[in-house]
């Protein structure tokens, strides 16, 4: 298949390339290396069937002087992080938004066989549903899980209007080799791992009891590849580990002294994931084990080397309007 993957120089977007190359396709990865790296295109880069584009999603006039042929496209580019999408969310829905809104039109235009979203669990807000369900209630918390679903929103609705092959996966806690290591304070694996490799303690929010859906990122490239291959069309899938971990238990795994740090609002005590319709319709399952994930990541950890080094007086400056901005 002739594949065209945005975000394709991120974390997740790699990893995605990295396993459609092997699979024997043509991949065009495309990305504005904004948060992108093209340190994580190094492995692949000179595969004959991949080529790179530097495009921003938000140009619509690159978006529409891309080739068109493309069988599957995959859309992973977008901004993340909460208090930046505080702070400036324009950007966010010029990305998350306006972005996808132009990669839709593109795909509408060019007879795209399949459009494979990334959508984001944080659309779910706080659940009180545990394993959350898709069918549960849509209540963003911040500016970052209201534009990606407003995103989730456009790829449905093109679908149903225009007679687009759509799906959309909604994504838990995604972690694993070349996570994002620039940028604002964010994900716990880049905090926690740069922390380690500078012998600094972690920085655990409120008593580390909150658990998460921490999802191994090949275990998630595998399932968009799974919905690219299947004839569902219009679905909205949850994408998770089958299981969900404490931030406690991640610090026995990764060994190391512990500083305390205010519980923050907006935050969800637990996040999990119901799988069962991924599995139902796409016959996809995680193979990657909590302890397997922790344990492969840490035979890379040299990659958080450059990452910055968060602690709690940085933290605390850092978080100012995730306070001021976000009420339990």
């Amino acid at each position: 298949m002739k594949c065209l993957v945005t975000g394709a120089a991120g974390f997740i977007g790699s990893h995605l390339c990295e396993l459609l190359l092997a699979e024997g396709h043509q991949v065009h990865g495309i990305d504005n290396l904004v948060n992108g790296q093209l340190g994580n295109l190094a492995s692949f880069s000179e595969n004959p069937n991949f080529l790179f584009s530097k495009i921003d999603i938000t140009n619509r006039e690159q978006i529409a002087a891309l080739e068109g042929n493309v069988d599957w496209l995959f859309h992973l580019a977008a901004l993340a992080d909460i208090v930046p999408s505080i702070e400036d969310p324009s950007s966010y829905f010029d990305t998350n938004v306006t972005g996808t809104l132009n990669l839709l039109e593109f795909a509408r235009r060019e007879g795209v066989q399949k459009f494979l979203y990334a959508a984001s669990s944080s659309c779910y807000g706080l659940p009180k549903v545990f394993p959350t369900p898709e069918t549960s209630l849509i209540n963003p918390e911040y500016p970052y899980a209201l534009t990606k679903y407003l995103g989730e929103e456009l790829v449905t609705h093109w679908g149903k209007i225009y007679n687009l092959n759509t799906t959309s996966l909604r994504l838990f806690n995604v972690y694993g080799p070349r996570s994002r290591t620039n940028g604002t304070y964010g994900a716990v694996f880049g905090v926690f791992l740069a922390q380690k490799l500078k012998n600094k303690p972690f920085t655990v929010v409120g008593d580390g009891d909150q658990t998460r859906d921490f999802t191994f990122v090949t275990d998630v490239a595998n399932a968009f590849y799974t919905a690219a291959q299947k004839s569902k069309k219009g679905k909205i899938y949850n994408v998770g580990s089958g299981g969900h971990y404490s931030v406690n238990r991640l610090i026995e795994l990764l060994k190391g002294e512990v500083v305390y740090i205010p519980k923050r609002p907006g935050e969800p005590e637990c996040t999990f994931a119901d799988t069962a319709e991924i599995k139902k319709d796409l016959d996809w399952t995680p193979k990657v084990s909590f302890e397997e994930g922790v344990s492969k990541i840490l035979n890379c950890i040299d990659f958080w080397s450059k990452a910055p080094v968060w602690e709690p007086s940085t933290i605390k400056e850092a978080t100012t309007s995730w306070f001021n901005y976000l009420k339990d």
